[in-house]
């Protein structure tokens, strides 16, 4: 009865991840599955199980549904919640539970699981042994898919409790297998038209702000009105002639000791990445306004200061119109410091023969067709630095930017490939890659994805060293506490670590290796492991920043 609500509110893949509590569900899952009725995944790792549940609920825009066994199994979900809780992904936990005259006896994986994950679930139910679970079921994919008004989707929670027996019935089989397979149309990446401004509009120097998730609407909204467009990689917006590449270098040539200080901000989707683009909000000089049609998950109303607008009529008033001046001062200036930046780039590439983040983050944003996946940490901010927006969207891009946690993530993209349907592209960090090795783990007959995995092999964590503690590293005051705690080192053999997981591995080391790597067609699962030093990355983003500044003040004049 469960599976079949489930099927019924639209539900089409389930990861299960073994566990004799959960077996009455997992039977009648496997009978759907048979049946062509859903499709099903299998992970020995919850946490895994968990992520992987969310990449197909965020490739396939419709809830995924996890199934544990009881006890600790359901805690290990508790990441892949929080993620989708702050990226309002429609998730559904299934916890299979003892019945409730075995819960507080001390009996075997029994622990408090109704209600587990608190306020990071939009409804969750604890169905008691031999009830009726239609209703709860229902409720819980109305919550997760938005159904409710003024909640944002997001996850879910059906505690479902078993009594024995736990196995089917001797006159129950698994039914004669089906070749009919649910098909998910592919999500190609998606542009917008817009009518031009009406030349009614006062003209403002108004910048658009596209963060995660702000979508096709923000490019065409900017275009539309005359306005430079600063789009993070995952809104997929960073595409169109008003897009700047370098965005976060140049907010301080139009700041208000500027010629030409912004005057206002309109903001698409939740802006994650830069501390320039987080002072430029914080600034009480300069208005803003946020573009929220629905609700989001990712703020309380009233803790932040932007002006929420529910049309783009309102949103069109707040902006005005740009002028050609402000517009052409902005692309100048962007074509400028892309410039610069790639001038520095290719100086450190002849000087060194390893690729560095930034000119890893370009050639990966240049190559990748089909569905791109970016790792937190550095490399999500290698390709908002130096990724070069294209004339048109040239793929789908993901990223768990709802805490940014760097747990689970190949999980995430295998779960985004699988449920894509087309090629995928993850680039991550070596510690974001060896945090969920487990992820590379696809039990015999389980479905292989075309996934291509780009491991940024710096041998620990660079990201600190751009932070505050690099400066305290380079002090000395500290001795090696910086890199211990911080830089995290180790000598993991990432090509060992493939071969134990069947997956195919190859080293570079050089941007034209890496060009070459990405060039080859993506067939089932393999790694590019890109080897590199970061010990200079602090240096070499200075002398970016320098680079850029001077180029900058070259075209504006100043």
């Amino acid at each position: 009865m469960a599976v079949a609500a489930l099927i019924g509110s639209g539900v089409r893949y389930v990861v299960v991840a073994p566990g004799s509590r959960s077996a009455p569900m997992a039977y009648a899952l496997a009978e759907a599955d048979a049946a062509g009725r859903v499709e099903l995944l299998v992970r020995i790792d919850e946490r895994d199980a968990g992520f992987t549940a969310l990449g197909l609920a965020l490739a396939t825009g419709a809830p995924a549904a996890v199934l544990t066994t009881s006890g600790t199994a359901v805690g290990n979900l508790l990441p892949a919640v929080m993620e989708a809780n702050h990226a309002a992904v429609p998730l559904v936990v299934l916890s299979a539970d003892r019945p409730e005259e075995l819960r507080g006896t001390g009996a075997n994986q029994t622990t408090v699981q109704p209600d587990l994950f608190g306020e990071h679930v939009r409804f969750a139910a604890d169905v008691p042994a031999g009830e009726n679970p239609l209703r709860a079921v229902e409720t819980a994919l109305n919550a997760a898919t938005g159904a409710f008004e003024d909640i944002p989707p997001g996850p879910v929670q059906l505690n479902l409790a078993f009594r024995d027996p736990l196995v089917p019935a001797a006159r129950d089989s698994l039914g004669e297998g089906s070749d009919r397979r649910i098909h998910q149309a592919a999500r190609h990446p998606l542009a917008l038209d817009f009518p031009a401004a009406s030349p009614a509009l006062p003209e403002r120097r108004t910048v658009v702000l596209a963060g995660h998730d702000a979508g096709p609407v923000a490019e065409a909204f900017a275009r539309a009105h005359g306005l430079p467009l600063l789009a993070e990689p995952s809104s997929n917006a960073r595409f169109g002639p008003n897009a700047v590449g370098p965005y976060r270098l140049l907010l301080e040539h139009f700041g208000p000791e500027s010629g030409q200080p912004i005057e206002r901000v309109v903001l698409f989707g939740r802006p994650t990445l830069s501390r320039p683009v987080s002072a430029l909000l914080a600034r009480a000089d300069v208005p803003s306004a946020l573009y929220q049609p629905v609700p989001v998950a990712w703020y309380e109303p009233g803790r932040r200061t932007e002006l929420p607008l529910e049309t783009l009529a309102d949103l069109a008033d707040f902006a005005g119109r740009g002028s050609a001046a402000w517009l052409d001062a902005w692309l100048l200036a962007g074509a400028a410091a892309q410039h610069a930046l790639d001038l520095v780039l290719a100086e450190s590439a002849a000087a060194s023969s390893d690729a560095s983040g930034p000119a890893v983050g370009a050639l990966v944003w240049e190559h990748t067709r089909g569905q791109l996946v970016l790792g937190s940490s550095n490399g999500i901010r290698d390709v908002d630095l130096s990724g070069t927006p294209a004339p048109e969207p040239q793929a789908t891009v993901f990223a768990n930017r709802g805490l940014a946690g760097i747990d689970g993530t190949l999980a995430t993209a295998t779960g985004i490939a699988v449920g894509g349907r087309q090629e995928t592209t993850v680039l991550l960090g070596d510690v974001t890659f060896l945090h969920d090795a487990g992820g590379l783990l696809l039990g015999a007959g389980e479905t292989e994805p075309a996934l291509r995995i780009v491991v940024l092999n710096d041998a620990g964590g660079a990201i600190f060293g751009l932070l505050e503690h690099g400066a305290v590293e380079q002090s000395g005051r500290y001795g090696t506490a910086v890199e211990r705690l911080f830089g995290t080192p180790h000598s993991v053999d990432i090509s060992a670590l493939a071969a134990a997981y069947g997956v195919a591995h190859r080293t570079v080391s050089t941007t034209a290796e890496l060009a070459a790597a990405l060039a080859d067609p993506v067939q089932g699962r393999s790694i590019i492991e890109v080897r590199t030093d970061r010990h200079g990355l602090r240096e070499l983003h200075g002398r970016i920043r320098e680079a850029v500044s001077a180029a900058v003040a070259g075209v504006l004049g100043r």
